[in-house]
């Protein structure tokens, strides 16, 4: 699967600020012991499913499925880099449409920063980039990639942008309870 990696097909970042220090942010942690029902609460109606595994050579992966605008994407997402503050996750996913199967390449990073008053802000960033079976199947549809990437970006903005805050609490939850000793 070859992604065109030069052209962005959507890209939006958001952030919130929780009143947790830095020092007690986990995001690799949260991230691959996410509980299915604590990840709908995230998005809800548009979380579906989430899941975690491992590719054949070992690599954690998240699976998520959730609904972005009028398509039901499986993102498939292999951690790239995964750190208490840091997460870069890398998927090809499948996205099913009214016209059928394509697939998009997708790079989510999870990040967390220190701010004044023992707080930490994170940041939820998402940008997606065209694949060739992408290019090929808007041709095969005749539709514009003007057209496609304008509808891309505002549906993935738009769940980024209601998902955001509800990932920070949730990050900022599961790191006070680890810090309290509920979770092991």
């Amino acid at each position: 699967m070859v992604t065109v990696l030069n052209r962005i097909l959507s890209q939006s970042a958001y952030s919130h600020e929780v009143d947790v220090p830095i020092e007690q942010i986990d995001i690799a942690d949260w991230l691959f012991t996410l509980p299915e029902a604590e990840y709908l609460r995230c998005c809800a109606p548009d979380h579906i499913a989430a899941g975690v595994t491992t590719t054949d050579d070992g690599r954690r992966m998240s699976i998520n499925v959730e609904m972005i605008g009028t398509g039901l994407v499986v993102q498939h997402y292999v951690a790239e880099e995964a750190g208490k503050t840091y997460c870069r996750m890398n998927s090809i996913s499948d996205v099913f449409t009214a016209n059928g199967r394509t697939q998009v390449n997708v790079v989510w990073e999870l990040m967390a920063e220190a701010i004044e008053g023992n707080r930490t802000r994170y940041t939820n960033r998402v940008t997606a980039h065209p694949t060739d079976a992408f290019m090929d199947f808007l041709a095969k549809h005749g539709i514009a990639y003007e057209e496609a990437a304008a509808a891309r970006q505002a549906a993935g903005g738009d769940h980024n942008r209601r998902e955001t805050p509800l990932f920070a609490e949730s990050i900022a939850r599961r790191a006070l309870a680890n810090a309290n000793g509920a979770v092991s």
